[in-house]
């Protein structure tokens, strides 16, 4: 089920700071967790939006504004815009990441799933507070399901006297026109399957007010200029070259159409935040504005990517996200086309689908004649079924369902022990107050220079055969005795992060004393639910990349380690890894469960070492203070990270955990990818694979097959549903032990055709007298339905 979420906002300032009350609760019901905290005072917050603001009306694009007000094209200050956007951007989240607000951020990680559909309301009267970018609160990428309202703090729920339409009723208005181009915007609408679109285009205020008055319209559309006045307080739309209102100048009409069943109004224009505050007195269910001038083109592609995505069968939040996420697109063109759309929602109404604004009565097949058992309709339902299975599987409806349970099945196996190649030296909360304590500077790191110094020391004492520093040091050291020992410690791994331009990551610089030969990059691959699953084991830096390093630190300090050994990596004619005699089989787009993932580069599926506890750790208070084992440091791989919580975090959801109480810390998942590494070139330990796809196909069949000899040997309801559980956890089983022993097989997509063609052949071949009454009940329904 859905979940809501509220966020009350108390009456202060960004001078005050603002009281915070988080509510959290299934969709359709009361809260059933509430927190309050609060968000410390910013008064530099609104300055940063005004900024930006200003730079984006100066870009000069053809807005839907008043049409006096039409500029010229001019693309002179667009970069500064989406500089200015950056900075908005990274200042807004390091506001929402204060400590006083940490509370509320923790218990939404404790409460909701990254799988959750979630909505989100955010409850203010401050215009300020509304017009920042909520949807690019870092939080929120971790729930790909989820989009943010604004409401008013004071709402009432209207009984609406809704009579069914046939169709989707809309009322299409087009005002002025000057300077834009509206008629796409009438194409797109009609193009809507089962709506019923009544236009009027530049109509007299009269006009509107009786259209208003007279039908019961589900959906208002608006297309042509607007603005918002008063910061924020009044909207005014231009309805045609002389007429002008604002929303009081017609509310009894409005308030009329509300109530027999407006449910949704859509201003495809400029500036609609005054309008949203004066319909939302109106306590109209839900508006779909933009809260800022819009280009043309955008506000175009934006009505096409909705209206296919609401009438498709989304739900109003998520066909708005999916539309003003499908604008990225354009952005080279139109700087944060992605900012505009936004929901103005009444807390006190439920959205409806698209398809529950016009319910329609299907009526139940009835067959007049008792299927009899015959082999060849189980072979026909059997292969049909299948095919549906692995059409769906395609299009990757079934990969958040396999992903889960392969973290499942993970968290199933026995028990390895820990790797006792390694040791991890970490630095936790601690740790970091006793370098303060000692006055050391910390330079924006978790490490001093003279910690790391002693440290450095320590271990070369002992012998060890590998040092990975997992830690960001982009800047000179300042001890000069740490620079030489940085550059000449020959088995130091640093570490640095990539760039990628697809997503506007800039990459961290290497420790500019570790040569490039001794660098490797620190880069995760996430699934689409936050999840760390996959190994990234090299890649092609990007030209302008800070970071150049072509390994993996994790395979770089592999390498380091089975080098004395006579083990050095090459590669086969099919570009997979090779260490010895064992090769990583490198993934495809569509291995295993995944459908369609980007499988560039070097990447393998990450066998998890099944233990609490990865290797040996000592923490660097520990290590500095105290006399060490020499066999616990000799000939091992010692890793150096952070897992301290609070400067400094850098936690990760695995297989094992995605809630932010138990994510595991980089430092111990770079253990995993070594382990997974030697392991498997020492111990033979396997490398997780997945089967060819004919081989899967088989498979998933199979199971198909086996659903129907289920329903062959047992005919009766009670046997037949203990032997479809009995083989479930066999199916199961089987596929844990697949796992175990280094092969992925499918599960979900057996498991839906071993359920589905037992219970569909079985409803076939039901007892006549059952079927009879199965009939009878069919027809009695569709006459009380009908009446």
């Amino acid at each position: 089920m859905a979940k809501l979420v509220v966020l009350k906002f108390g009456d202060v300032s960004f001078n005050q700071g603002f009281a915070v009350t988080l509510q959290i609760g299934e969709e359709s019901d009361r809260p059933t967790t509430e927190i309050t905290g609060r968000l410390p005072p910013c008064p530099e917050m609104p300055l940063y939006y005004t900024r930006w603001q200003s730079s984006y009306r100066q870009i000069g694009n053809t807005f839907r504004l008043d049409a006096e007000k039409i500029q010229v094209t001019n693309v002179s200050i667009t970069q500064s815009c989406q500089d200015l956007a950056h900075v908005l951007q990274a200042r807004f989240n390091t506001w929402l990441r204060s400590e006083e607000f940490r509370p509320l951020r923790e218990k939404w990680l404790e409460k909701l799933l990254p799988t959750d559909e979630v909505r989100v309301i955010l409850q203010t009267d401050n215009s300020q507070l509304q017009r920042l970018p909520w949807h690019l609160w870092e939080l929120l990428e971790r729930y790909p399901k989820a989009e943010i309202a604004i409401a008013s703090p004071t709402y009432d729920s209207i009984p609406q006297l809704r009579t069914q339409n046939q169709k989707v009723k809309i009322l299409a208005i087009v005002g002025n026109s000057q300077g834009i181009d509206t008629q796409a915007d009438l194409a797109i609408l009609q193009q809507c399957q089962n709506a019923d679109i009544t236009f009027l285009v530049e109509p007299q205020r009269q006009e509107l007010n009786d259209f208003l008055w007279r039908q019961n319209w589900d959906i208002l559309f608006f297309a042509g200029h607007s603005s918002s006045q008063g910061n924020d307080a009044t909207g005014r739309i231009y309805l045609n070259k002389t007429d002008s209102f604002s929303i009081h100048e017609l509310r009894y009409a409005l308030k009329q159409a509300i109530e027999r069943g407006l449910h949704l109004a859509i201003f495809n224009s400029c500036d609609g935040l005054g309008l949203a505050r004066e319909l939302a007195d109106l306590h109209i269910p839900q508006m779909v504005i933009m809260r800022e001038p819009v280009p043309d083109q955008v506000a175009q592609e934006f009505l096409k990517y909705f209206l296919t995505s609401f009438a498709g069968g989304e739900s109003l939040y998520q066909a708005v996200r999916q539309a003003r996420e499908r604008l990225q697109g354009l952005e080279d063109r139109f700087p944060c086309a992605t900012w505009l759309p936004v929901i103005c929602q009444n807390p006190a109404q439920i959205p409806l689908t698209w398809q529950q604004l016009t319910p329609t009565i299907k009526p139940i097949p009835i067959s007049h004649q008792y299927p009899k058992l015959h082999w060849k309709l189980g072979i026909a339902s059997s292969v049909v079924m299948t095919l549906a299975i692995l059409g769906l599987r395609f299009f990757g409806v079934f990969q958040s369902a396999e992903l889960q349970a392969y973290d499942q099945m993970m968290r199933s196996r026995p028990d390895e022990g820990p790797d006792q190649r390694l040791l991890i030296v970490t630095i936790d909360d601690a740790d970091l107050v006793n370098q303060r304590r000692s006055g050391q500077v910390l330079k924006g790191t978790s490490l001093s220079d003279q910690s790391l110094n002693a440290l450095l020391i320590k271990l070369q004492e002992y012998q060890p055969r590998a040092i990975g520093l997992d830690i960001y040091r982009d800047f000179p050291a300042e001890l000069p005795e740490l620079a030489q020992r940085l550059q000449k410690t020959d088995n130091l791994i640093g570490v640095c992060k990539g760039s990628d331009s697809t997503v506007m990551t800039k990459g961290i610089e290497p420790p500019p004393e570790i040569p490039k030969n001794r660098q490797g990059f620190s880069d995760f691959l996430h699934d689409p639910d936050g999840v760390v699953r996959r190994h990234l084991m090299f890649f092609t830096p990007e030209t302008a990349s800070l970071c150049s390093a072509d390994y993996a630190f994790s395979t770089q300090l592999a390498f380091r380690y089975l080098l004395p050994l006579g083990i050095e990596p090459k590669f086969t004619p099919q570009r997979n890894l090779q260490l010895g005699n064992t090769i990583f089989p490198r993934l495809s787009s569509r291995s295993g469960g995944y459908q369609g993932i980007d499988a560039n580069s070097g990447q393998t599926l990450l066998n998890y070492r099944a233990t609490k506890k990865i290797a040996e750790t000592v923490t660097l208070t520990q290590i500095l203070s105290s006399p060490m084992n020499s066999n616990a440091i000799k000939d091992r791989i010692i890793l150096i990270g952070v897992t301290a919580r609070g400067d400094f975090p850098d936690y990760w959801a695995t297989p094992f955990s995605s809630r932010l109480d138990s994510q595991m810390p980089g430092v111990i998942v770079q253990a995993h990818m070594i382990s997974q590494i030697i392991s498997a070139v020492l111990n033979q330990r396997p490398l997780l694979t997945v089967w060819p796809f004919g081989w899967e196909i088989l498979w998933i069949w199979g199971w198909s097959v086996v659903g129907g000899l289920l329903v062959w040997r047992w005919r009766q309801l009670p046997l037949l549903a203990l032997a479809l559980g009995i083989t479930s956890g066999l199916l199961y089983l089987l596929c844990l032990g697949l796992l175990i022993w280094g092969v992925w097989v499918p599960f979900v997509p057996s498991a839906w055709l071993l359920v589905g063609t037992t219970t569909t052949i079985a409803i076939q071949n039901c007892p006549s007298k059952f079927w009879q009454k199965f009939k009878k009940a069919g027809v009695e329904r569709q006459q009380a339905e009908g009446r």
